[in-house]
């Protein structure tokens, strides 16, 4: 076993990788780039390097830098995580030159299944089924064209190289296949150096299920069992979960089979996925195999019980699998949910800027959180806006979804919006229940999936006001117990008056809406009363504020918990699952103006990479005009109204800062405006 190791990334990988050769007695080496000299990772490490500027080009995705710094602190071998160098070919030769041992497979193995189209023929030739699609190396657009008709109508365009559904593109008609051609071999071009595609016919409604597979260099070959990550946005998983429900036995030891006799043709070592469309029939069909550990391995570990990292490290270390295939077997059900930084409610544009508070549900043999962030930290535009992953498990998977509710609702993010309450709502639908899961389940319920953000309700409003109050009260006390007179009654924060009951107003903005409470102060509570014409009419509230936000509050004899949150004059209300954020109206603030509705501005930081239409043009209401590139994704800036384009004050490759006026825009009969709607792929 190793002595010393570097790990070649960030993030939760970086820190699950560390923690697991700690526990092995490896020390650990850390690079990092200028954004994450604070991060996690950095902190866990026994020693830190840095290796560049934030962007991921200058820092991660450097070989020689991160081999510099392999051979000054003298680490023995370099674990790639995921992302970044984990499918480098190119990385792992230069390791092997150096002496370095890449924990991954060979880098022989890494190109056969980099490359879509190869690996789609070597596949053909082990008798793995393949979807009937277009695998050639002519990537003339009126060649793929052709091939589009022949295959038939939905298809699916994907990189040669890369993963992740980065470039992936559905094509419903004929005539969106140019448009929808350039677009993702662009986004395969930035994302992976190579624009080259292939077709396959896109299946209706098939899941996605992939199986875990290990090998060795002694010629043992495992596989670890499947996994479904059926349930996918633009072609990126949501939610995984092992085994995959309602697969037969049958079907189940097939596919490992089949999984197996693909890492055998390429001579794999390491982790690896072989990933399968399951249609409905019960056929399965290769898509591609990813050689490196995944995001989501974890489920796996909890339905096997066994450490996946520390099979990456022994048998990248020289030693045989920990155990064979007839030594594995799978207990209960595992579910695996990606926390992210988005906002649902902005067609999941990715969030960038500092995480106020964090908080995660305790941790034991059911509920598990891989993260590597903390309250305080940045989420950088420069990387992948995953905060964290919440796996839970129980002996059944009715059990497990149970689990997964409670450990949602018990994570609170506050600073940025994120996709917890939409991943709660998949938990919670009907379909997913079932288990009625296919790639389209999304798509299929977005009207129940995305999140309604509504006025709070009654009892929120009340909740937010009582912890007003009992903050206040609690300065007030601290204040007076420094003060000259301690005990004065003037001192108090309870509204004590002389001669009368003291009154007050708190004033909340809802959203667009301002919403008032009328109180009056009681001797160890507070009378609320809601004056917007709300029916909750007026309430009798007490309760106790702790420091870590957690309210324990009794409204007219009924008890509650709830946790709020407050940074400045923003209250953020967790209860009963779900999450609400107000604005407390002070009066001595300073007032503010709300800006003119769309503004073509950047909607975050980014890298704008194409200009679709010449300055002077006429456009149509909702016509791209420009194309941005920030945290990996693509985003559309469109027409907010039917007008002429005037200017662009900036130019392709320029990097933006969020906010900053990128079009000047003439609406028909108007003066010209600056604005944006924003479109993500």
């Amino acid at each position: 076993m190793f002595s010393k190791l570097l790990i070649a990334n960030r993030g939760e990988i970086a820190c699950r990788v560390i923690r697991t050769a700690r526990r092995l007695g490896i020390r650990t080496v850390a690079v990092y780039s200028e954004a994450d000299r604070d991060a996690l990772h950095v902190e866990l490490a026994d020693e830190a390097y840095p290796i560049g500027p934030a962007p991921a080009r200058d820092s991660y995705l450097k070989g020689v830098a991160i081999l510099d710094v392999a051979e000054r602190s003298g680490a023995e071998a370099i674990h790639p995580g995921y992302g970044f160098l984990s499918e480098n070919a190119q990385f792992a030769q230069a390791c092997a030159r150096a002496g370095v041992v890449f924990v991954g497979p060979p880098p022989h193995a890494i190109r056969a299944m980099g490359s879509k189209g190869d690996a789609k023929a070597m596949m053909a030739e082990a008798g793995v089924p393949l979807i009937p699609g277009y695998h050639g190396f002519d990537q003339h657009p009126e060649v793929l064209r052709q091939a589009a008709r022949t295959i038939g109508f939905p298809i699916l365009i994907k990189p040669f190289a890369g993963g992740g559904g980065k470039g992936m593109r559905v094509v419903e008609a004929p005539e969106a296949f140019p448009d929808q051609l350039a677009a993702a071999r662009r986004e395969a071009m930035s994302a992976f150096g190579d624009d080259r595609v292939l077709l396959e016919k896109y299946l209706a409604r098939p899941r996605h299920v992939e199986v875990q597979v290990f090998a060795d260099r002694h010629g043992a070959c495992v596989a670890l069992f499947e996994r479904d990550c059926s349930i996918q946005r633009r072609h990126q998983k949501v939610v995984e979960e092992a085994p995959a429900p309602g697969l037969d036995a049958a079907t189940r030891r097939r596919m490992g089979e089949v999984a197996v006799a693909a890492a055998r043709k390429i001579d794999y070592r390491g982790a690896g996925t072989v990933e399968f469309l399951l249609d409905p029939s019960g056929a399965f069909y290769f898509i591609e195999m990813n050689t490196r550990l995944q995001v989501e391995h974890a489920v796996t570990e909890m339905v096997t019980g066994q450490d996946l990292v520390e099979w990456q490290l022994r048998v990248a270390a020289g030693e045989p699998l920990p155990l064979g295939q007839d030594d594995l077997a799978l207990h209960g059900h595992a579910i695996e949910v990606r926390l992210y930084a988005e906002d649902p409610a902005n067609d999941f544009l990715p969030q960038a800027g500092r995480l106020g508070h964090l908080g995660f549900p305790a941790t034991d043999c059911h509920v598990r959180v891989d993260t590597g962030v903390r309250s305080g930290d940045t989420v950088s535009i420069h990387y992948d806006p995953m905060i964290a992953k919440l796996i839970v498990w129980d002996h059944d998977r009715a059990a497990a979804v149970r689990r997964l509710r409670a450990a949602l609702a018990e994570t609170r993010v506050v600073g940025l919006a994120t996709n917890r309450d939409f991943l709660a709502a998949i938990a919670n639908h009907p379909g997913y229940l079932a288990g009625d899961l296919d790639t389209r389940f999304i798509e299929r319920h977005h009207g129940d999936l995305r999140p309604q953000q509504g006025l709070a309700a009654d009892r929120v409003l009340v909740l937010a006001s009582l912890a007003v109050l009992l903050d206040r009260a609690a300065r007030a006390r601290a204040e007076a117990a420094l003060s000259a007179d301690p005990w004065s009654p003037w001192a108090r924060g309870d509204g004590w008056r002389l001669n009368d009951e003291a009154h007050d107003l708190l004033t909340f903005r809802d959203g667009a809406v301002e919403r008032q409470i009328r109180l009056t102060y009681r001797r160890g509570s507070y009378l609320l009363n809601l004056l917007d014409g709300a029916p909750g009419g007026e309430v009798v509230a007490r309760g106790e504020l702790l420091e870590d936000g957690s309210l324990e509050a009794d409204l007219g004899g009924v008890r509650l918990t709830a946790v709020v949150i407050r940074a400045g004059a923003e209250l953020t209300v967790f209860h009963q699952g779900g999450s609400h954020r107000l604005v407390l109206q002070e009066p001595l603030a300073a007032a503010t103006q709300d800006l003119p509705g769309g503004r073509l501005t950047a909607p975050m930081p980014g890298r704008i990479i194409a200009i679709l239409v010449e300055p002077g043009t006429k456009v149509d209401k909702g016509q791209p005009l420009l194309v941005m590139e920030a945290m990996k994704m693509e985003h559309t800036l469109k027409a907010p109204a039917p007008g002429t384009v005037v200017s662009f004050h900036h130019g392709v490759g320029d990097q933006v800062e969020d906010g900053v006026e990128l079009v000047e825009f003439a609406v028909d009969g108007e003066a010209p405006l600056l604005g944006a709607i924003g479109e993500s792929h």
